[in-house]
């Protein structure tokens, strides 16, 4: 369904009043390529970038469960954020594992957006695109602050959505010119590679991993690990290493060592709440939460400083945040006025 689908809304309910359709305001809504479409990288980085100086409401997540008569379960994931007198958004992702068995994705997202003024909707927007495209921006924004300007080669561990994102994102902010890619299953790594190189992207399967990512001036993993797939003693000095894929305390892609002597920084201080790849150092002593440098919003801001010299080795851990749906929510609707 298109954006030229227009769904009238009743804008005055309470006293029972009747507008006809040519009077009232209508809701967009934006299927997947037209949410694609209106998100080029270059204008996301810096939407989000805006976004974290300026700030919005950005109240906890509702998480609810779902359980069929079958035994099956279900997630519910709730994510509002708002601007006083601007936008109101509500992302809503629903997950179920038990999918696969029904030839069905295990994750869908929707977005819609309002006038938070007075409530109205505004738009429907494919929240699975705003979803991947606005976690690689926001991988990348971070990467322009804390990797080396100079930063030429990019290892991509995974090859899901967003991993394929990755090399496009950073490319905005980076001189990349060198892309290579580990997954598990070698086959599925080759798969993205193909698709970078028809993109103009000179890329390679990484085929030993511990190698690909001493040579590599960022590392950037996009996976669902349950344990470390990077080991902080491969990693080189002046290395900035990029955590996506943790955002439960079960999940890890980086084992302790990957923290030890790193400056540590994350997109919102909930990471420190959610991730596995930070709760079990923490437990471990490997770090403190007080030895966090900054977050996103403070690198935006100013307010503390990216990376102070060449051998510094960084670390950015995400874990993702409904101010960054809205960002890109906002985004889509403007542009599609």
């Amino acid at each position: 369904m298109g954006s030229n689908h227009e769904v009238y809304t009743l804008s005055n309910p309470s006293n029972g009043s009747y507008f006809p359709p040519e009077s009232l305001p209508f809701m967009k809504i934006l299927n997947a390529t037209e949410t694609r479409t209106a998100l080029p990288f270059d204008r996301l980085i810096e939407a989000l970038r805006r976004m974290f100086v300026e700030g919005c409401e950005v109240p906890l997540r509702h998480t609810h469960t779902l359980k069929a008569s079958d035994g099956s379960q279900g997630t519910v994931l709730i994510m509002p954020a708002w601007r006083a007198d601007r936008y109101l958004g509500i992302k809503t992702v629903n997950i179920f594992p038990g999918n696969s068995a029904r030839g069905l994705p295990g994750l869908f997202a929707t977005y819609v957006l309002y006038d938070a003024r007075t409530g109205e909707p505004l738009a429907h927007i494919d929240g699975n695109e705003i979803t991947a495209r606005r976690t690689a921006a926001a991988s990348a924004l971070a990467a322009s602050m804390l990797a080396r300007p100079n930063a030429r080669r990019l290892l991509v561990v995974g090859a899901g959505r967003v991993a394929s994102l990755i090399p496009e994102a950073y490319r905005q902010v980076l001189p990349i010119e060198e892309v290579q890619v580990w997954a598990r299953k070698a086959s599925q790594a080759q798969l993205l590679v193909n698709e970078l190189k028809a993109d103009g992207i000179a890329a390679s399967v990484a085929i030993e991993l511990s190698r690909s990512a001493a040579r590599a001036d960022i590392v950037s993993c996009a996976t669902l690990a349950t344990n470390p797939v990077i080991e902080g003693a491969w990693l080189s000095p002046g290395n900035h290493l990029d955590l996506i894929g943790s955002f439960t305390p079960t999940m890890r892609e980086a084992d302790d060592a990957c923290f030890a002597g790193a400056s540590l920084f994350v997109d919102t201080t909930e990471a420190l709440q959610k991730s596995g790849d930070l709760l079990g150092p923490m437990s471990r002593g490997v770090f403190l939460a007080d030895d966090v440098c900054g977050t996103l919003e403070n690198l935006c801001r100013g307010k503390v400083s990216g990376r102070q010299s060449e051998d510094q080795r960084t670390v950015f851990k995400s874990v993702g945040t409904a101010l960054e749906d809205l960002a890109a929510a906002a985004l889509v609707f403007e542009g599609s006025a």
